[in-house]
């Protein structure tokens, strides 16, 4: 299995970093310059670039990049993406750094979105976050639902390699769903401890966010509760997951 580490980007985004030797990977490169300076630093050759969607902070630095490098890129089909050389649309299997990894169709944030399934790693962009999931841009909550659902069957102790630091905000709002959740409350607190030291919030693992993340816990009869109070339709977990979506966007 490659190794993984983060290079931070822009505000807020982290650019994942795949090795096994001196050969690299990289996940969502929004910028070239981060990346670039990283290669340099470790001595790393870089081969190629998985892209989860078409959002200019997620693949802005692949022309750069493919200038530099001849690199393959691997990225959604249906969605504008400089440079693909391999289209995906999910089911398929692809070989990186030796290893064998899972390409997940996602769509709520784009349509096109997708998540690439490692052992033990899943790399989701901005469908799944620290205790949130992406906006839809494009897709509907079913959507979103659906792919949130694919996600939840993988194995519990899978890490999840988002795109964002937006955890503390996320569990913000989290509170505000299930105030009363323990799991949540001592999410709060290791968080806040890790990002007063400088230290990234992610990757978590898929069992905390089962345990911690109100888009995962649609389900929950608390969370039921929260959604019939800003105007779920009904109890359906599409129905819940749309209420809390929306609540979260003006939250």
């Amino acid at each position: 299995m490659f190794k993984i580490s983060l290079i931070p980007a822009f505000k807020d985004n982290y650019i994942w970093l795949l090795t096994q030797g001196n050969r690299a990977f990289v996940v969502d490169p929004g910028d070239a310059a981060p990346v670039l300076a990283r290669l340099e630093t470790d001595g790393l050759r870089l081969e190629g670039i998985l892209i989860t969607h078409h959002h200019a902070d997620h693949q802005g630095g692949v022309a750069e990049l493919k200038a530099r490098y001849p690199v393959e890129v691997f990225a959604p089909a249906g969605e504008s993406i400089t440079g693909v050389t391999h289209p995906l649309s999910g089911g398929e299997s692809i070989d990186v750094l030796g290893q064998s990894v899972v390409v997940m169709a996602v769509p709520g944030h784009t349509l096109g979105h997708l998540a690439y399934h490692a052992p033990g790693a899943l790399f989701c962009g901005d469908t799944l976050f620290g205790a949130g999931c992406g906006r839809l841009f494009e897709g509907t909550p079913a959507q979103m639902s659906a792919s949130l659902d694919s996600i939840a069957k993988l194995p519990d102790d899978t890490r999840i390699y988002c795109a964002h630091e937006y955890t503390e905000a996320n569990l913000r709002f989290a509170l505000a769903v299930e105030p009363e959740n323990p799991a949540l409350q001592q999410r709060v607190v290791e968080v806040a401890a890790l990002r007063a030291a400088g230290l990234p919030s992610v990757p978590s693992t898929l069992a905390e966010e089962k345990a911690t993340n109100p888009f995962l816990r649609c389900a929950e009869p608390a969370v039921i509760d929260a959604g019939l109070q800003h105007a779920a339709v009904n109890r359906s977990k599409t129905a819940i997951f749309a209420a809390i979506r929306g609540w979260r966007n003006n939250f």
